[in-house]
């Protein structure tokens, strides 16, 4: 199980979910509904609504199941789910994971993926702006 608000969908995303699902049978996203991003991100927040995010997330061959939450964390989505494997991104530590005491005391673990190099959370001084990409040069 993982969890994210995925308002602006980016290939970090993707490889992070392709990660955690590989830890596991079936892939379990819970996702911030509208009112919870708008608390976390700002008033101009979410960019794109929670039935796109959804729909988008649904699409991926990673993800089996979504569950949308609409407090600030998933905490207590998870702590009813009470999945074998909690993941997030490697910018967290397993102590800042939501969830994670709820997972490691029902003797589940908690895992951090590695972020893909070039992509990361927008700066929160500009909630709009992403990381520009690394350069791939191709030759023919």
């Amino acid at each position: 199980m993982s969890n994210g608000c995925f308002d602006i969908l980016q290939p970090g995303h993707v490889a992070n979910l392709e990660q955690c699902k590989a830890l596991g049978d079936i892939l379990i996203v819970a996702i911030n509904d509208d009112a919870s991003v708008q608390r976390l991100k700002g008033m101009q927040r979410p960019i794109n609504p929670l039935n796109q995010r959804m729909q988008v997330l649904a699409g991926l061959s990673s993800v089996d199941y979504l569950v949308a939450f609409g407090e600030d964390t998933p905490e207590r989505i998870i702590g009813e789910i009470l999945p074998d494997i909690l993941a997030k991104g490697g910018d967290y530590r397993v102590d800042q994971i939501a969830g994670a005491d709820a997972v490691l005391k029902n003797g589940g673990r908690v895992e951090t993926i590695d972020l893909l190099e070039g992509y990361s959370k927008a700066p929160a001084t500009d909630p709009y702006r992403l990381q520009e990409p690394k350069k791939v040069h191709l030759q023919s």
